[in-house]
């Protein structure tokens, strides 16, 4: 069997450009490329969804419902940094701070002390009171059943509020409480890091008052 020589020229030639390649390659910036992340595990992404319990069922609004009870928890508002920055489920007290160092810095500060303090006291007791019954007749508007016998969805005993700010709602007389929480519901189902949004409106008295009232649920 016989080989054909190759062309002086076709050798020249490929030469030439294996050259040429080179210099380009040597032209080129280096650029030090990062590993890409290692996927989520399991667990990790667990700690971010809002409610695990079968009770609760999402609606539009961004909200979650309970069935035993009006609404108590809403995700879909919440921005995924908040939700990457919290500790993971079970954490207990020891992690309520960085919940709250997580939720001052998604929401920044834009109201005023006063406004922001009585916002927070208010939307500290409706929740309370739309988990586990207690103070429900104080807002009338808010549960229209309160003056009949509704089995508490949350015992009183194991709800804790985790942490909690008040922002602007788009505009300055309308107001958000935003709220991270744990509770026991009534299988036995001890969860954290639940989410619910409170709406305000301000209202203006005649003598020149202002008060925050708290809007009905969907």
């Amino acid at each position: 069997m016989t080989t054909t020589p190759r062309s002086p020229r076709l050798l020249l030639l490929s030469t030439a450009l294996l050259a040429v390649a080179g210099v380009a390659l040597l032209g080129l910036p280096h650029s030090h490329q990062e590993p890409p992340d290692p996927a989520p595990s399991p667990s990790a992404s667990a700690s971010a969804t809002a409610d695990p319990s079968p009770a609760a069922s999402r609606h539009p609004a961004g909200g979650t419902t309970v069935s035993t009870a009006s609404s108590t928890t809403s995700a879909v508002s919440t921005p995924s940094v908040l939700e990457s920055a919290l500790p993971p489920h079970g954490e207990g007290v020891a992690g309520d701070k960085a919940i709250q160092r997580s939720l001052q810095a998604a929401w920044p500060a834009d109201l005023p002390a006063a406004d922001e303090r009585e916002l927070l006291t208010a939307g500290r007791a409706l929740l309370r009171a739309d988990a586990t019954g207690i103070g429900r007749a104080k807002w009338p508007a808010v549960f229209p059943d309160a003056g009949q016998e509704v089995a508490p969805a949350f015992a009183t005993a194991r709800f804790r509020v985790q942490a909690a700010i008040a922002r602007r709602d788009g505009s300055p007389d309308k107001a958000v409480v935003h709220l991270v929480w744990a509770g026991m519901d009534r299988g036995g189902t001890f969860t954290d890091l639940r989410i619910t949004d409170w709406h305000f409106t301000r209202t203006t008295a005649k003598k020149g008052a202002t008060t925050w009232t708290p809007q009905p649920r969907p």
